[in-house]
């Protein structure tokens, strides 16, 4: 490429994903072909027109061969009509396939590229369009056809598969036709329009492709698949299984030769049908259409609705049913015009009519959770309405019993802590690192974990050491090695119970590259190599190298579970903060092994304790919605979310102007290096462009999730509540939750759009650019006040506090440091055993000099929004240091007009006797 397009167009490695490059060319190809249009060939603008359109096309043409629309013939035409000048057709057939990508019109009709052709209908944008007129259409997808032919069996193939295609068929596709099974995986990977693939027994195994940012896509799949290895008559199987492991979701249909005796025994991964040797286009049309239907349906949304047509006479609770209380209303007309309808006719407290219970389902409700667990993976799912806080309570109350012993992360949310208050749990709190420059935890090291583990084994109590419970992701983004935690934990105690709190990861799921750090993902995976003889092998050999070793052996030694080691894990999962539902729409996904046996009748009895008996018909409709939505677009939709945040990484990273102010924190800044073992620090460097991150998602200790991007605001001079609060929410309309003393936290969503994330961008720099005008024109002193402030928020950061110790009125022993933090919160309910004192120098004093005073209750600071205190233990002067710095705008369990609240001495001895 020439200087003078370099300097046009980014470099191709300035893009993080090859559908943000296509999306970009083909609108650089609609300007160039405009352009053209206007000028002549022989002039010097044309010349110079061509040259960018030639090489436009050269970029292009290896990508649409993986997309049904325009379609590589349609491509090739257009190159064509370059060649021959014929600019007029050229310009006239590019704009409409720019417009028709980013409106996404070629979803809902045929797209004429002739100039011949008149085309009168609007580009709207899909999302523009109102949901009545979304609906009346038929949803769009693409086939997959793996199979090495010419370009007359290839047009065979489209055109007998098109007939198929009928008037009264649900759903409309079109056929993508690649030659081998590397292609074929670049496709499932690049093309989030997929939804069947095809594989036929023509296919080849390599790729000719030359684009490095598609052979990218290959280096997720090389590094655990050894492709080359591959036999000939394996690459239909291979391909059906490495398909299902890229993207579970979708229908593979394997076409073969070979018999049915040979067939059976194959891994074939999610295949769905397999056609022996024949070209049967009207069973395989049919076959592709009911595998999507069978992930489109969604039983309690359709019950839902039927319910609402009907005719009924009200004679039960709920006067807003069916709208009656407002309709006859005359002064809250108001809220019926603002709601519609609909969501009142939906509203009953009947179980009849085609509904169902939530509590004991047995219809739709059922048969939506079903399909959700099959959506992610789970064995057992269970919807809740009323938020992940009480899904969190139900897993606790379900698993743990009084006395058990519990390792708990101690800045997870605060439900936890009162989950295992409920349970009578002994608690083992363990401590994230801290980043004490930025007033956060990361999250729980492995060595931590098996510490307390061995310390507890040790001591003879891990007969009684019943769960681990861990954050995955934290809010801020670090994100576990699910599999090694597990895997390591299990080596010492072969039936412990994980629950991970996965509130903010319910999306990644729907990502190949996340699928691996989920507690469903990883449970499906220990499933299947426990019981592999290798797994077997290597424990017998581990357990003879480990014999009579020491604790230090343990803690470094990368563990290996046993292979009767039992696979129980749980997780929870707001849908409604990262997925498509109302809010407080939440799922508890279970792949517990031990579940039917052990803990289903505890778990009812829970969940019938904390699930309300009239539970929100419209949340339950959206949850199953939200799960049809995610296993026929989250792979696209997660894309997208991605991209967004490495954008608004790139955009910061890369201006000067924003860099005065402004740091997007990386991975290195939020993960010690010794957690990082490949590495790599940051997504996306200035010098040298995106960072390979597809090794240290498999390998490091802790990777940092793209999805969320958090900002140093501590050189502008504001704090970050007051950043968060007073000039993005109050001057812009920003809204964002998460902030500490010197950052805001910006999570993109599968809802963020290419707009939002350049109208931050917008913000940032205009901030910036005031800040500038105001330091022009400081004077010395306010210039002064000014870097005061900065150096208070970057550089006077107070140190995060570790958790002290349980008081010994709540331990059963002092070797190891569980303690009983039920009691200790039930024994503040006698006023008489709790004493306020003000948190002044006086009270340092005390800590200072040795005296042991015990918090009654959980203190929690927003932000940064985890205890600091818990009931039964022991206040630090850290603790108390690091309290009385917080500049935050509320305290939760803390009384400034009184103080700290802790245990008379009389209430410790009464516990001790």
């Amino acid at each position: 490429m020439n200087l003078q397009l370099k300097k046009k167009f980014p470099s191709i490695r300035d893009y993080y994903s090859a559908t943000q490059l296509r999306a970009d060319r083909w609108s650089a190809l609609r300007e160039a072909a405009e352009g053209l249009s206007r000028h002549r060939a022989d002039s010097r603008q044309g010349k110079k027109l061509m040259t960018t359109a030639e090489h436009l096309f050269e970029v292009l043409a290896p990508i649409e061969r993986y997309w049904a629309f325009p379609g590589i013939h349609a491509f090739e035409h257009l190159r064509r009509l370059l060649q021959l000048g014929n600019t007029g057709d050229l310009s006239t057939a590019v704009r409409r396939i720019a417009r028709a990508l980013t409106s996404g019109a070629y979803r809902r009709r045929s797209i004429p590229l002739s100039s011949d052709e008149i085309d009168n209908e609007d580009y709207e944008d899909e999302a523009s369009l109102a949901p009545e007129a979304r609906a009346l259409g038929r949803p769009y997808f693409e086939v997959l056809i793996v199979d090495d032919v010419s370009e007359s069996q290839e047009r065979f193939l489209r055109q007998n598969l098109l007939r198929m295609r009928r008037v009264e068929d649900p759903f409309i596709y079109e056929p993508v036709i690649v030659p081998s099974l590397e292609d074929a995986l670049i496709g499932v990977l690049f093309n989030y329009n997929v939804q069947a693939v095809v594989v036929r027994p023509g296919l080849s195994l390599k790729s000719k492709i030359e684009l490095p940012i598609l052979s990218q896509y290959l280096t997720r799949v090389s590094e655990a698949e050894e492709v080359d290895a591959i036999e000939p008559h394996e690459y239909g199987p291979v391909s059906c299984r490495l398909i299902e492991k890229i993207r579970p979701e979708l229908d593979a249909y394997l076409v073969t030769d070979r018999s049915a005796e040979e067939i059976a025994g194959l891994d074939l991964g999610r295949c769905r049908r397999v056609f022996y040797n024949q070209e049967d286009f009207q069973e395989l049309h049919l076959n592709v259409l009911r595998g999507v239907d069978r992930r489109y349906k969604s039983p309690f949304f359709t019950a839902l609705k039927e319910y609402s047509k009907q005719p009924t006479g009200v004679f039960h609770a709920m006067p807003i049913s069916r709208g009656k209380s407002i309709s006859r209303s005359h002064w809250i007309q108001d809220m019926g015009a603002f709601y519609g309808s609909n969501i009142f006719l939906a509203e009953t407290s009947a179980t009849s009519g085609g509904l169902d219970s939530l509590l004991e389902p047995r219809g739709p409700i059922k048969e939506a959770q079903d399909m959700a667990a099959r959506a992610f993976g789970a064995k057992h799912t269970f919807f809740a309405t009323n938020g992940t806080s009480t899904c969190n309570k139900i897993v606790v109350q379900s698993v743990v019993r009084p006395g058990d012993i519990v390792l708990v992360d101690r800045d997870c949310h605060k439900s936890h802590h009162y989950g295992m208050v409920l349970a009578g749990a002994s608690v083992v709190y363990m401590d994230s690192y801290p980043l004490h420059e930025h007033s956060m935890y990361g999250a729980v090291p492995l060595r931590e974990i098996k510490h307390t583990l061995l310390q507890l084994l040790a001591a003879g109590k891990l007969d009684r050491v019943r769960m681990v419970l861990l954050t995955n992701c934290t809010f801020d983004g670090i994100v576990y090695n699910v599999q090694r935690v597990m895997e390591e934990c299990l080596a010492i105690k072969k039936d412990l119970i994980f629950l991970w709190d996965e509130a903010w990861f319910a999306f990644a799921r729907f990502d190949p590259t996340y699928r691996q750090r989920t507690a469903m993902g990883v449970a499906n995976t220990l499933r299947q190599t426990l019981r592999t003889p290798e797994a077997k092998a290597a424990w017998e050999a581990q357990q003879e190298a480990l014999k009579d070793a020491d604790e230090a052996k343990w803690l470094d030694t990368r563990l290996v579970p046993p292979p009767d080691a039992r696979v129980r894990a749980y997780a929870t999962q707001s849908t409604h903060k990262t997925l498509t539902s109302l809010r407080q729409g939440s799922m508890i996904h279970v792949n517990d092994q031990d579940f039917k046996g052990e803990v289903e009748q505890a778990f009812h009895e829970a969940y019938m304790t904390h699930t309300s008996t009239s539970p929100n018909y419209q949340i339950i409709a959206s949850l199953d919605v939200g799960r049809r939505q995610v296993e026929l677009e989250g792979f696209e939709f997660v894309q997208k979310q991605i991209e967004s945040a490495m954008s608004i990484r790139r955009a910061i990273s890369d201006n000067p102007l924003l860099q005065k102010y402004f740091r997007v924190l990386t991975a290195g800044d939020m993960i010690p290096e010794p957690f990082r073992e490949s590495g790599v620090d940051a997504y996306y460097d200035p010098d040298h462009g995106w960072a390979d991150t597809w090794h240290m998602w498999r390998e490091d200790e802790f990777v940092l999730d793209p999805t969320r991007v958090t900002l140093a605001v501590g050189g502008t001079g504001w704090d970050g509540d007051t950043f968060k609060t007073k000039i993005l929410m109050d001057k812009y309309g920003i809204q964002i939750n998460k902030t500490s003393r010197n950052t805001v936290l910006f999570m993109t969503n599968i809802g963020t759009t290419r707009s939002s994330v350049a109208y931050l961008i917008e913000v940032l720099v205009e901030i910036a650019n005031e800040l500038d005008e105001l330091l022009d024109d400081a004077s010395k002193m306010e210039r002064r006040s000014f870097d005061n402030r900065v150096s208070a928020l970057i550089e006077h950061v107070p140190p995060l506090p570790d958790f002290s110790r349980f008081h010994d009125a709540f331990r059963a022993g002092a070797e190891t440091p569980e303690g009983d933090i039920r009691t200790a919160f039930f024994l503040a309910y006698n006023e008489d055993y709790c004493d306020y004192i003000p948190a002044d120098d006086a009270l340092m004093q005390r800590l200072e000099a040795g005296e042991e005073l015990v918090s009654t209750s959980f203190i929690i600071p927003y932000p940064p929004g985890f205890p600091i205190l818990v009931p039964g233990q022991v206040i630090s002067p850290e603790i108390m240091s690091f309290m009385r710095a917080l500049d935050v705008s509320e305290i939760h369990g803390y009384r400034e007009d009184l103080g700290l609240r802790v245990f008379t001495k009389e209430a410790l001895q009464s516990v001790q006797k």
